[in-house]
């Protein structure tokens, strides 16, 4: 991964204080210890903002697939009364 192609933080993607307090302490290394922890910091820090994404969708998608069988249970109850309904109107006229 590309720092340039990383998408910039947003205010609803907050960086993790576990994060942000590591960082600060990278921050106050020597150069020489920050250039080597600073790559590694970046690439965790994207890794943690992709799960939380990846969850996010994962939850957004769990919702809307119990609203879809709450749907599809209604929908399977009222075909069942329907056929009932025609059963036993076919069930009348075949007494007559």
């Amino acid at each position: 991964m590309f720092p340039s192609s990383r998408q910039p933080e947003t205010p609803s993607e907050p960086i993790p204080a576990e994060l942000r307090e590591l960082a600060v302490a990278i921050a106050s290394l020597p150069v020489e210890h920050r250039d080597q922890l600073g790559p590694a910091l970046r690439r965790v820090v994207d890794g943690s903002i992709r799960r939380r994404r990846i969850l996010n969708l994962v939850q957004e998608s769990l919702a809307q697939l119990r609203l879809d069988m709450k749907y599809l249970v209604f929908d399977l109850e009222a075909t069942r009364r329907e056929r009932d309904h025609y059963q036993g109107l076919a069930e009348g006229r075949a007494d007559d």
